[in-house]
């Protein structure tokens, strides 16, 4: 009976062991009245299924989080900017399984050029209610191929750069996943490269407004370099005058068809062209048969185009 008690006793210490290293719930507070004052100093002592809860105020900080299911959330307006972490990005995910919600990242540079509001490099991400501005990428997700990425009703505005022109342009967003799936989130006025580039097995954009504006240089408006399956639906989507790229709208193929591409479907999509010479709304360099419904296009537009389309 002694050894009973005395084996349950150990147990039950062993399990109260891992209790306080790996709480099932707990919720870290950030702010300048609370226990942590950074998000950097939240991000050290988090560990899987923490809850990051950051108090409205801006932030000059960045930081890496290596935990996994964290959900990081602003309370009230939260703005974060400053140097990036390991020249990456302000918020450097390295967990898998994370959701960031409600929250402005500013002005990340980086010397590569690809600084990034978030570098995204654990398996899954989502992404909600976020605000990127002015950063070299918006969002940067790029390391691993497997699971999805989502981002939900965000703004992205002024990102982008081709200073290195050596070392490529960087995007509003460049996703590289299973699946990435954008939606009713704003684009606008992207400084060259693209709003959404995509090396992703399957893309999923739903009712989102991707525009240039008047001052917007970007190349193109979605790019799949890399094939790939692509829906778009009830999108609004404008190409603007300044564009570095005038010849499209959206490409897919244009370096490889790595992925294969099961479908390419544009449906109710509604697309402006300002330039003065056409554009072609889609340019396909796969083999498979894009499917266009009910899109409205206003101004030159060539509906599709590419080997095989024309």
């Amino acid at each position: 009976m002694k050894r009973l008690l005395v084996a349950s006793a150990v147990v039950l210490a062993g399990c109260a062991s891992n209790l306080a290293e790996n709480p099932s719930s707990r919720t870290l507070r950030v702010g300048p009245d609370e226990t942590y004052k950074q998000p950097s100093a939240a991000a050290a002592a988090a560990l899987n299924g923490d809850t990051i809860v950051i108090d409205a105020g801006h932030y000059t900080d960045c930081s890496i989080w290596n935990a996994d299911n964290l959900t990081i959330r602003a309370n009230g307006d939260v703005t974060i900017d400053g140097p990036v972490c390991d020249g990456k990005g302000l918020f450097v995910i390295e967990g898998r399984n994370a959701t960031v919600r409600g929250i402005a990242f500013r002005g990340a540079q980086a010397n590569d050029g690809n600084g990034a509001g978030i570098r995204g490099q654990g398996e899954t991400l989502t992404v909600e209610n976020s605000i990127f501005r002015d950063n070299q990428n918006g969002i940067l997700a790029t390391t691993v191929k497997t699971g999805t990425v989502t981002i939900r009703n965000s703004v992205f505005e002024g990102n982008g750069t081709c200073v290195l022109e050596h070392l490529g342009c960087s995007h509003g967003i460049y996703v590289s996943a299973e699946l990435l799936r954008v939606e009713h989130s704003t684009f606008r006025r992207q400084r060259v490269g693209h709003h959404i580039k995509s090396r992703s097995g399957r893309t999923e954009l739903t009712g989102n407004t991707i525009e240039d504006d008047t001052n917007g240089t970007a190349s193109y408006l979605v790019d799949l370099p890399d094939g790939g399956s692509l829906i778009m639906q009830n999108n609004i989507l404008e190409k603007g005058a300044k564009s570095e790229k005038p010849c499209c709208a959206i490409t897919i193929g244009e370096e490889s068809t790595a992925y294969p591409t099961a479908e390419i479907v544009l449906e109710n999509n509604r697309f402006t062209n300002d330039m003065p010479t056409p554009v072609t709304f889609l340019r396909n360099n796969t083999d498979a048969t894009p499917r266009l419904l009910g899109n409205v296009f206003r101004g030159k537009v060539i509906p599709v185009g590419g080997p095989g389309n024309s």
